[in-house]
C-alpha cells in the first residue's frame, strides 16, 4: 500500500527562545548598577581671606546643618567620634600629612565642628582649614 504524504503543520517551539530572553533579562537586571549622585547642601559662612592652594592629598569633612558628617562627599554612618576617626583614617590611607578642610554649614551645631576637630587631632592631622565663602563687596 502506498501512502500519500500528508502536509503536517509545522510546529515551532519557542519555549527555549523565551527561556533565553528571560535569562538575558535577569542577567541585565542583576548586573546593572544605578549610580546615585547627590550633592550635600551646605551654606558656608562668610569670611574675607585668600583662596587656598590645591594640595596633593586633601580630606574634606563636610557637616550639614543637622550635624551629619560627610568625608570627601561620602556620608559617615553616625556621629560617633570613633566612627569619624575610622572614616578619616580610611580616606587618609598612607598619606603622611594630608590637608584637612572642614566645610560646615553656618547653622551647624558647634559640637559637631568640635568633634571633627578632635577626631583630626587624635589622628595627628595638624593642617586644618575651614572652608568659607568670600564676602560680597557691597
Amino acid at each position: 500500500m502506498l501512502r500519500t504524504k500528508r502536509d503536517n503543520d509545522l510546529d515551532l517551539n519557542i519555549t527555549p527562545l523565551i527561556d533565553v530572553v528571560f535569562l538575558l533579562l535577569i542577567f541585565f537586571m542583576v548586573s546593572t548598577t544605578f549610580q546615585r549622585e547627590s550633592e550635600i547642601s551646605i551654606e558656608l559662612p562668610e569670611a574675607s581671606g585668600k583662596v587656598a592652594k590645591n594640595e596633593k592629598k586633601v580630606i574634606e569633612i563636610s557637616i550639614d546643618n543637622q550635624g551629619n558628617y560627610f568625608i570627601n562627599q561620602r556620608k559617615v554612618k553616625d556621629s560617633n567620634i570613633k566612627t569619624l576617626k575610622k572614616a578619616i583614617s580610611m580616606v587618609r590611607g598612607e598619606a603622611k600629612d594630608p590637608k584637612l578642610i572642614i566645610s560646615a554649614d553656618k547653622m551647624t551645631p558647634h559640637q559637631s565642628v568640635v568633634r571633627a576637630m578632635d577626631a583630626a587631632r587624635q589622628l595627628g592631622l595638624v593642617h586644618l582649614t575651614f572652608a568659607t565663602r568670600q564676602v560680597k563687596d557691597k
